[in-house]
């Protein structure tokens, strides 16, 4: 099993998360996070780091959510592994808890 980064972390990409993963299995695009499945050993550090509460285990992923699995795992294979928290988008605060943000994910 692997953990998922999900639609609520579009245009917030806080990076609490990425300095706990003990595998360096989070990769950073210009508006969101992914997690690598192949990296991923399921250690459950990641989820209660995240603000935006945008990650799950692949079992539990939160209904219309089940495509951010294939969406994680296509984008890790080109976006660079983030290893240190850095500053969370300037306008975050406003996006987090957003529906619909799909649409606004920049590759």
């Amino acid at each position: 099993m692997t953990f998922v980064v999900t639609e609520n972390c579009i245009k917030c990409k806080y990076t609490d998360c990425v300095e706990v993963c003990p595998v360096d299995c989070f990769h950073e695009g210009p508006n969101f996070l992914v997690i690598d499945p192949e990296e991923c050993i399921d250690c459950t550090l990641c989820e209660p780091e995240c603000p935006a509460e945008a990650i799950f285990a692949e079992d539990d992923l939160p209904e219309g959510q089940a495509e951010f699995k294939q969406i994680n795992a296509d984008l890790a294979k080109t976006w660079p592994v983030i290893t240190e928290k850095t500053d969370m988008l300037p306008d975050a605060k406003d996006w987090d808890g957003k529906s619909d943000k799909l649409k606004l994910l920049e590759r």
